[in-house]
């Protein structure tokens, strides 16, 4: 299945993640370890990182409003912004320049540097790619209804096995989300891609696509990363 490795999906220097991520692996593959990778971090922290308190690690320049709530085991990044409303709750790790929103709840989840949730997100069991942004009141979800375990369907209508009872969704280094979105368990974006509002993503959407709130999926006219790495 093309384009679903780590390496294809994702700029693995953009996160400390890459102890974890396996270039020629599955991305998901990772996501039992986040929660043993923050702690090691916590246990050994990076140059540049300090303990705001315990379980609670932040990098140089991170903010952090009065009114978010974090609960540990995370690890925030430099000039990280945490919003008012926001609320963390174990095994997280954001990278630098990234923002987390109003009313956006993180869970078991990895943003690589410059990703955003910013606004009424619920972020769990994923990982968010260098850049990749979410609109305001995307989900992405992360159990099936039947509380079975998650699959990827691939562009070929064959579902690719991942063993994991709550998996949410891979987003690629530059992906879009438009607002109010719903990734459902098992959704992989690829790079630079982009979803319309209002729309149900399920299996693996190619790099550089579009994906329109009808289903279809078009192609990009040109091959970019996505949106500038500005803050919303």
């Amino acid at each position: 299945m093309p384009s679903l490795s780590a390496s294809d999906l994702l700029d693995l220097s953009a996160s400390l993640a890459v102890a974890i991520l396996e270039p020629d692996a599955w991305p998901w593959t990772a996501i039992p370890f986040i929660g043993p990778l923050v702690q090691a971090l916590l246990n050994q922290p990076p140059p540049g990182y300090r303990l705001l308190r315990e379980g609670v690690l932040v990098g140089e320049g991170c903010v952090i409003s009065s009114r978010a709530e974090i609960i540990g085991p995370a690890v925030l990044g430099p000039l990280t912004e945490v919003r008012a409303g926001a609320f963390i709750r174990g095994d997280v790790l954001v990278g630098a320049s990234c923002v987390v929103g109003n009313s956006t709840e993180l869970k078991n989840c990895v943003l690589f540097d410059f990703a955003q949730a910013p606004h009424f997100n619920y972020v769990g069991d994923s990982i968010l790619g260098k850049g990749a942004h979410i609109g305001a009141g995307v989900i992405l979800s992360n159990q099936k209804s039947d509380k079975s375990a998650v699959s990827v369907r691939g562009t070929d209508g064959i579902d690719l096995p991942t063993g994991l009872l709550k998996f949410g969704a891979i987003l690629g280094d530059g992906a879009e989300i438009g607002c109010n979105a719903v990734c459902y368990p098992g959704a992989v974006i690829g790079r630079g891609s982009t979803v319309y509002p209002l729309t149900a993503v399920r299996g693996f959407l190619p790099p550089f696509s579009i994906l329109k709130s009808d289903g279809s999926v078009t192609a990009k006219r040109e091959a970019q990363g996505g949106r500038p790495l500005g803050r919303t």
